[in-house]
């Protein structure tokens, strides 16, 4: 195969310079986890315990030590995603109202105010592709099944629609008279759930694409529903200040869980199945624990009102919030005050935010029309907080 000799850079690069004026070359950030994951398996060999733990040393050489947060399990702190890497827009810029990454995390898929699917690269966060999904119907909720085959998205006018792993366009379902709001599918794939603001949570078959049961016991919207990790058990948040447990093949209320004084906005489980994480319009974030169904911790740090949350893959103990102000807050369980801050991180709402399945990079979606990328901050670096 013959060799084309470079001829150096395009045209375009000298267009608008001056005489003897040089081009500036912009360095486009790679966040690459191959080395962290290589000195990971490197290390496993000698770690057999917490005592044996790796720990990464405070100066700029520890670069070359540092792991993924699966190798320090006991070290919550070194996974603190509040260092900002990357802003990616749309030429079309509409609000990012879900982000949400793929299962391989190559890359990230992004719904937008006007129904379109976004794809961007997972490591140096340029455009990859984009979907016209919805047809102009904004997206309000999108998650992958467990087998990672499948993909389902719902949209303001109540529709759920089935995706393949390929983006190719399956099944639509008329769900929900008003907007979804939230979808999660059961430990086994074979059920999934969603919730809208017609005040009811149903229950589906997901191969046959029919309602199983259908829930009303909120008074108000429900703003967002989450299956539990392994249990046959859903949690739901709904505008009338209250999150409930519901039973899913009955649609009985197996709990009500108060504590909030405002509308409960998202919900979500922890991996370890016995928190349940709310965050709330009276700017405050709760865990409750299930076993005794009482409030393990309450987190009060937003200036305005929680309106995204979510958990970290790795670490049990650490979720973060997002604000009505575009705030995020990192927290630990077990901790009054936020561990991190990145306030100011976003000029809108922060609506959706999601962990790499890493857990190295943390990706938020925000009314301000874009999604941005956070890392941990290197060994012996001064914190940086914000965009």
């Amino acid at each position: 195969m013959a060799t084309v000799p470079w001829k150096g850079p395009p045209q375009r690069f000298f267009n608008n310079l001056q005489p003897g004026e040089q081009p500036k070359i912009q360095q486009r950030r790679t966040i690459d986890y191959t080395g962290t994951v290589i000195k990971l398996q490197q290390n496993r060999v000698i770690c057999r315990g917490p005592l044996d733990e790796q720990y990464i040393p405070p100066t700029p050489a520890g670069v070359l030590e540092m792991m993924p947060p699966a190798g320090y399990p006991t070290s919550p702190i070194t996974s603190l995603c509040a260092k900002f890497v990357h802003v990616s827009n749309n030429k079309r810029r509409y609000p990012v109202n879900v982000v949400l990454w793929t299962p391989d995390g190559r890359r990230l898929l992004t719904g937008a105010q006007n129904g379109e699917f976004t794809l961007w690269n997972g490591q140096c966060f340029n455009f990859d592709s984009a979907v016209m999904a919805h047809e102009g119907h904004a997206i309000r909720a999108m998650t992958y099944n467990h087998n990672e085959n499948w993909l389902i998205t719902g949209d303001d006018t109540g529709s759920v629609k089935y995706w393949q792993s390929n983006f190719n366009h399956v099944k639509v379902i008329p769900a929900h008279r008003e907007a979804v709001r939230g979808l999660s599918f059961s430990p086994t794939d074979l059920k999934f759930c969603s919730c809208s603001d017609d005040t009811t949570v149903k229950i589906w078959d997901f191969k046959k694409c029919v309602t199983e049961v259908t829930i009303s016991g909120h008074g108000s919207d429900v703003k967002g529903v989450d299956w539990h990790p392994c249990k046959a058990l859903l949690a739901s948040a709904s505008k009338d200040q209250s999150a409930k447990l519901w039973d899913p093949k009955t649609g009985k209320c197996v709990a009500t869980v108060h504590g909030h004084k405002h509308t409960v906005g998202c919900v979500k489980w922890n991996n370890n199945g016995n928190w349940l994480l709310t965050g709330s319009r009276d700017q405050t974030c709760k865990v409750f624990d299930i076993r005794v169904m009482k409030v393990l911790s309450t987190y009060r740090g937003q200036n305005k009102e929680v309106t995204a949350v979510t958990w970290h893959p790795e670490h049990e103990e650490l979720f973060v919030s997002g604000g009505q102000d575009g705030s995020l807050l990192h927290w630990v369980v077990g901790h009054d005050n936020p561990q991190a801050e990145a306030r100011g991180a976003h000029e809108g709402p922060v609506w959706s935010l999601q962990f790499h399945p890493l857990g190295h990079l943390l990706c938020s979606g925000s009314n301000d029309c874009s999604a941005k990328f956070w890392c941990r901050n290197r060994p012996g670096e001064i914190p940086r907080d914000g965009g």
